[in-house]
């Protein structure tokens, strides 16, 4: 049961945004931060006065049913009336629950996806080499903008890591669940018995941390340059344009070689350094939060088997939900690929829900 004073203040807040939104003295950046708060809001200010009247509208119909000299028609009204009120009271308790929901401020930033290829050699890479274009063409379709931070490629047109950034709404929100090992059953084009080879390849997705986000010392920083080399020890330039950025405090390092300027290098370094480091942080705040907490939707183990792509069965399983579709082709051109985020986010909101006190 959600207490009726913080039904209240969500009423009470939705209208104070009507009157501060009508105001001619509101200046541009307040009314479009005020604009966004107030059309959140009312995406549940209908449940929220619903919600409201519950315990009143329930008294008068139990009154009704309570009445010895009520007509017997209108008691089998008001019967009906009673049912329906709870399914809608329980809905509406289910939605404002979830609005009611703490945020994660991440949901609304963009994201850094790095993709590498695991156990299976050269099948491995051509894996992740799929997975990138699956997420190229989610990309497409959705109107993302995916732009390229760092590629290494393997023989015949696989890829060891790709990094890139994806810019558009809510990107974070919608790729967090793809953390992880996905697994990969088929064929490959070198088998010549037709046996079925397994082989794996993990995806990072990390919000696109800004500076303001996260402030990271030049003291707590080793920079080495060194020059580029490209595939099989060829020479990419004669110039030290590469650049390892390592955060000393942690350890982490990252490398940067595809630009010919080191301080695009050193940018491009900085920015998934920032997101590495951003991440970290958000894990660690969010387990001192939730140590009591068991939940099967996860967002940062990148150790954890979440999907098998079997392609003998044309089926895609998430082992997290125990969700399978038998529409593997489709969702790797990134067809169906909302129908498997879209049940990742309604389990991980019912576990929420489940873990509020």
């Amino acid at each position: 049961m959600i207490p009726s004073k913080t039904i209240e203040e969500l009423i009470t807040r939705h209208n104070n945004l009507e009157k501060d939104l009508s105001s001619s003295e509101i200046d541009k950046k307040l009314f479009a931060e005020k604009s966004k708060e107030y059309s959140d809001v009312n995406e549940v200010i209908d449940f929220a006065r619903e919600y409201n009247s519950f315990d009143q509208e329930k008294k008068e119909l139990e009154k009704i049913l309570n009445d010895s000299l009520a007509d017997e028609e209108l008691k089998k009204m008001a019967e009906l009336e009673l049912v329906e009120l709870k399914v809608r009271h329980e809905l509406n308790e289910k939605k404002l629950k979830l609005f009611l929901l703490p945020k994660d401020e991440a949901d609304k930033k963009n994201a850094i996806i790095e993709i590498r290829a695991g156990t299976g050699g050269l099948e491995a890479s051509l894996f992740a080499s799929d997975l990138f274009k699956m997420y190229e063409k989610v990309s497409h379709k959705k109107k993302w903008i995916l732009e390229l931070i760092s590629i290494s490629r393997s023989d015949a047109g696989g890829l060891k890591e790709v990094i890139a950034l994806i810019r558009g709404t809510n990107i974070y929100s919608t790729l967090k669940y793809e953390s992880g090992v996905h697994r990969v059953q088929r064929v490959p084009d070198t088998e010549t018995q037709g046996r079925v080879h397994t082989s794996a390849a993990t995806v990072a997705v990390l919000p696109d941390a800004e500076e303001v986000d996260l402030k990271i010392n030049d003291t707590d920083l080793r920079i080495d340059v060194f020059r580029s080399g490209g595939p099989g020890g060829q020479s990419v330039n004669t110039t030290d344009s590469a650049v390892r950025i390592t955060h000393i405090p942690t350890g982490i390092s990252v490398s940067q070689q595809d630009e010919k300027s080191q301080h695009k290098n050193k940018a491009k370094g900085m920015k998934i350094l920032r997101a590495r480091l951003y991440e970290l942080e958000r894990i660690r705040i969010d387990q001192e939060r939730s140590e009591d907490r068991k939940t099967k939707i996860g967002t940062g183990d990148r150790s954890e088997r979440i999907r098998t792509y079997n392609f003998p069965q044309g089926r895609v399983t998430d082992h997290r939900i125990n969700l399978t579709l038998h529409k593997l082709e489709e969702f790797l051109e990134g067809e169906v690929f909302d129908e498997m985020i879209e049940s990742l986010t309604l389990q991980a909101q019912e576990e929420s829900l489940s873990n509020l006190k």
